[in-house]
């Protein structure tokens, strides 16, 4: 998907809604675990009650690998599902994946061409031979770990070199490197105060923006801080619309709350016009 496409599509669907489908067997519905695939009929409800609200969704892999081959069977016929079914829809592999040439190429190969994400997420750690084969896919994208919205961001992102905070560094360098147009950021939205100064650096990437809800974060700000002319957001909620019932209707449920958060980001477009 292009990101013209991504914005057309939120502009269609006055939503910049992303749906983590942190998919955890604890959590979803007791009678589910009768069905074969638990993790995917989970999954498959959620979309099917929710993707006129959102306009991508993000599967945490942790959640699949700790399954084993099970797992990595329920996220292929989750993605194969959302890509027959909702081409619209703009998918993330949030797989925090990094390491340096042959690797990171085999993870970019694995991701966005056999499993056929749009994007993945990528640690910057390790610097460019780490990420630019991420980049590699046209009309794919790495989304980089910029400033997250842990607790330990502080430990590091934030520290100061030669004057610069290191997130601040991350974000300034990386726009160097090869296809740097197809990288998009990860932003906490529990760090709404910090997203100005990331607009000065990257005035029109796209930022991924988790932490609202569950952890905390503001909407508002978010939008106040970081929308630009095109948007240039996706706001993340995983268990606050999938986990927001344990009942058999628990679809119809997290629709509603999908639904609240999309009325939402309608009023915050209607603003910011």
């Amino acid at each position: 998907m292009t990101t013209q496409e991504l914005i057309s599509q939120i502009r269609k669907k006055k939503s910049f809604l992303c749906i983590g489908l942190d998919t955890d067997l604890d959590k979803i519905p007791t009678y589910l675990l009768s069905e074969e695939d638990p993790i995917f009929s989970f999954n498959k409800a959620i979309i099917d009650a929710t993707h006129q609200f959102a306009v991508a969704y993000k599967p945490n892999t942790a959640f699949y690998e700790a399954c084993g081959r099970k797992g990595w069977k329920s996220l292929n016929k989750t993605i194969d599902y959302l890509n027959e079914n909702y081409p619209e829809i703009f998918t993330i592999a949030d797989a925090k994946r990094g390491d340096i040439g042959n690797t990171s190429t085999m993870y970019a190969k694995g991701f966005l061409q056999e499993m056929g994400f749009d994007s993945i997420t990528v640690a910057p750690y390790m610097g460019k031979d780490s990420v630019e084969p991420f980049l590699c896919f046209r009309n794919k994208h790495a989304i980089l770990l910029a400033l997250t919205s842990n607790e330990g961001a502080f430990d590091f992102q934030t520290l100061k070199t030669d004057g610069t905070q290191v997130y601040k560094k991350v974000i300034e360098v990386s726009r160097s490197w090869k296809n740097a147009e197809r990288l998009m950021y990860v932003v906490g939205a529990t760090k709404a105060e910090y997203l100005a100064e990331i607009r000065k650096i990257i005035p029109d990437s796209f930022l991924l923006v988790p932490g609202v809800g569950a952890q905390g974060g503001s909407l508002a700000e978010v939008c106040k801080y970081g929308m630009t002319k095109d948007v240039g957001l996706l706001v993340n909620s995983s268990r606050g619309i999938i986990y927001a019932s344990e009942s058999s209707n628990f679809a119809e449920i997290a629709a509603a709350k999908a639904e609240v958060l999309q009325r939402q980001m309608a009023e915050q477009l209607e603003k910011f016009k």
